[in-house]
């Protein structure tokens, strides 16, 4: 017969595994709309665009049960050290989870403005969605990294963000030419730096997870990186 100690580890357990099975169903909704969002965008795809907004409720719906579940296993369960820090950690990375969500839903947003009525293609639209899928990429393996515990999983995704601030740095760059060159084009080229920006802050907000990966792994923070995270307001 189990022991109520046995019960309550058990229990535990279990917990845990509703939290990170929550927390990877908010990841793979957030990378779907990424990648929906981008698609919209390279096919001007206006129904598809509002699709992506319209599901951001689903991934707000499971960020407030990750909430729950998390409150309820801190109040019951009072997990110490490393199980305490797991649950924290859960808690906050769905809070991130749901900002790259939102960073989709707002990428989506701009695809009607981007495709105005007689306005010409602009062809750095083809170049952002190969650095969607490196953003969208370091999320899935850094949510990969929370579930298996796996500090040094989390320490290679945080050294992939230097190659997307790379890549963010190379098409603003291109962007911003062009409209140099095409006065005309001001409006639309815009919006993309806002798409360009955005998929930059995926990368960021990877990193920040990352972060929360190690100290839950290790109970230690990880090394300083060479650029320092702002929060946002």
């Amino acid at each position: 017969m189990a022991t109520g100690h046995e019960h309550t580890v058990k229990a535990f357990d279990e917990d845990i595994k509703h939290l990170r099975a929550l927390i990877s169903q908010m990841g793979g909704l957030a990378e779907q709309a990424i990648a929906d969002a981008m698609l919209a965008l390279t096919r001007n795809d206006t129904a598809l665009a509002k699709d992506v907004r319209t599901k951001d409720k689903a991934i707000d719906a499971i960020e407030a049960e990750v909430e729950k579940l998390a409150v309820r296993v801190i109040a019951l369960r009072a997990p110490m050290a490393d199980d305490l820090r797991e649950v924290v950690a859960a808690l906050k990375i769905a809070a991130v989870v749901e900002r790259i969500g939102d960073y989709a839903k707002n990428i989506a947003k701009r695809v009607p403005l981007v495709h105005t009525p007689g306005a010409d293609r602009i062809e750095a639209i083809s170049i952002l969605p190969a650095m969607a899928q490196m953003a969208s990429e370091m999320v899935h393996d850094v949510l990969d990294a929370f579930s298996a515990r796996d500090a040094e999983a989390a320490i290679r995704v945080v050294e992939r963000d230097n190659r997307l601030d790379d890549f963010y740095d190379s098409i603003f760059r291109t962007l911003v030419t062009y409209m140099v060159e095409n006065p005309r084009t001001v409006s639309e080229v815009a919006h993309l730096l806002f798409v360009a920006k955005n998929i930059e802050r995926i990368g960021d907000h990877a990193t920040n997870v990352a972060e929360m990966v190690y100290f839950a792994a290790t109970g230690s923070y990880m090394a300083e990186r060479d650029t320092v995270e702002v929060p946002e307001a």
